[in-house]
């Protein structure tokens, strides 16, 4: 129900405003009659909607709009007047009013056009709020984000500029956040002028105009681009870049987002002109694994990390070298550090070293970004049950317990997690529970409906 205040010095439309807007049982109203006593009650309640006489006795309409604004209280007012001068309206407007309405000889009319205005001020108000708070999520999300990222309104004016961004840059936070007139584009190219989270919704042909080399563009997602550029201080560097437009629940645009990289070191044997001649044009999987590429220059790049993986593979499963193998996809990593697999195998390595931490923080990240790959769950299973065994940590146990139960709601037939789930329930001290799951394991080795977890080092080997 709308809380609506109702101020008029007359008690006969105050009686008859309250009647007609409180007739649908959506309006409940509050008449007071003069302007002081609006503002004690304003002081300790909130309304909805504010319907305001111009003409009151002491302290006018506009006066008491003019103090309930300049206290910043934006609750839609509306001025319902006898006087229909133009110049009252005029100066109900230019005071923040929402609608100015003209009561009329008509005793119903103008309360049923009250009631719509009403609706429609708190509705404006509400959808105002909808955009801020939207924005307000897209600035949350960014600021939390590990990547150098940043956001900007549809007018161009920086919502958000995380720590990362601060770090790539050198720029904090507080000196751009409002800006616009590309204030944000500076501190990348040494000067202002469209860059791609400015292009969003531009052709292709006109960004390679810009000097972009476009890897890949999405409906309605992300561009992810390449380019050089120089910095304020006259230093080149090479950007990677990855835009895209928001949109709320309503479809409407709220903000473009971007997220920068620094590939100079990938891109150093490279120039912009020779990428050009290549015509990059690549799809790129943004999902958690790395797609493989189709040609051009990011099958140069995607291929020197495959072919680092394969030799860690090579190394570790081959000849048992797990240090030189880790130094292979450490390598990997360096050329694309969001590769899922290469940081799964590097953890293999650290576990069969016997260094725990290292090993659980190459599979953290793993999961991290593949949270749904079975192999990665497993493998993680598998670290946190040891560490729980060797430890006597009852925490690592529960958490290996929840994560092979995430490993057989993909693999239901996987015999070895159902096993794996009862050697720690076994190890946690309940034995009556593990019989369950053993059982489990025992049935599916009987069925021979066992499905094993697939292995992406096998695809290599």
């Amino acid at each position: 129900m709308l809380s609506v205040l109702v101020i008029d010095d007359d008690p006969a439309i105050l009686e008859v405003t309250q009647q007609v807007l409180e007739r649908s049982h959506e309006i409940s109203v509050k008449p007071v009659s003069s302007s002081q006593e609006a503002l004690d009650i304003l002081q300790k309640n909130i309304f909805d909607a504010i319907v305001l006489d111009y003409d009151l006795p002491g302290i006018n309409g506009i006066e008491l709009l003019k103090i309930i604004r300049g206290k910043g209280d934006v609750t839609p007012v509306i001025i319902f007047t006898g006087v229909g001068r133009e110049h009252a309206a005029i100066a109900a407007l230019n005071n923040g009013a929402n609608f100015f309405l003209k009561k009329g000889e008509d005793t119903e009319m103008p309360f049923v056009e009250l009631q719509q205005m009403i609706r429609h001020a708190v509705d404006q108000r509400f959808m105002g709020k909808a955009k801020g708070l939207s924005r307000k999520i897209v600035a949350d999300l960014i600021n939390f984000s590990l990547d150098a990222e940043f956001a900007i309104d549809p007018e161009g004016n920086v919502l958000a500029w995380n720590t990362a961004m601060e770090q790539l840059t050198g720029v904090p936070a507080p000196t751009l956040l409002g800006k616009g007139n590309f204030a944000y584009v500076e501190p990348f190219f040494g000067r202002r002028h469209k860059m791609l989270v400015d292009m969003i919704f531009t052709p292709d042909e006109e960004i390679r105009k810009s000097r972009y080399m476009i890897i890949n563009r999405e409906k309605n997602g992300p561009i992810v681009a390449v380019t050089r550029a120089k910095k304020v201080d006259g230093t080149e560097w090479t950007l990677w870049m990855k835009a895209m437009p928001l949109f709320d629940n309503h479809g409407e645009f709220i903000a473009a987002a971007s997220v920068v990289r620094d590939v100079t070191s990938t891109f150093k044997d490279v120039s912009i002109e020779e990428a050009e001649h290549v015509g990059v044009q690549v799809h790129h999987d943004t999902s958690a694994e790395t797609a493989p590429a189709s040609g051009g220059l990011m099958d140069w790049i995607l291929g020197k990390a495959a072919a680092q993986y394969k030799e860690g593979v090579n190394l570790y499963a081959r000849k048992c070298n797990y240090r030189d193998a880790i130094a292979a996809f450490d390598r990997a990593l360096k050329i694309d550090e969001k590769i899922p697999h290469v940081w799964n195998d590097r953890g293999i390595c650290f576990r069969t070293l016997g260094d725990y931490d290292e090993a659980l923080k190459s599979f953290l990240r793993a999961v991290e970004l593949a949270p749904g790959n079975v192999e990665i769950l497993y493998e993680l299973g598998e670290t946190l049950e040891q560490m729980g065994v060797m430890q006597m940590n009852n925490r690592y146990l529960e958490a290996a317990v929840e994560t092979f139960k995430m490993v057989v709601n993909s693999l239901p037939n996987n015999m070895e997690s159902w096993n794996h789930i009862g050697v720690c329930l076994k190890e946690l001290g309940r034995p009556e529970e593990s019989k369950f799951y053993f059982d489990r394991a025992r049935d599916i080795k009987l069925w021979k409906k066992d499905v094993p977890i697939p292995r992406k080092r096998d695809e290599y080997l």
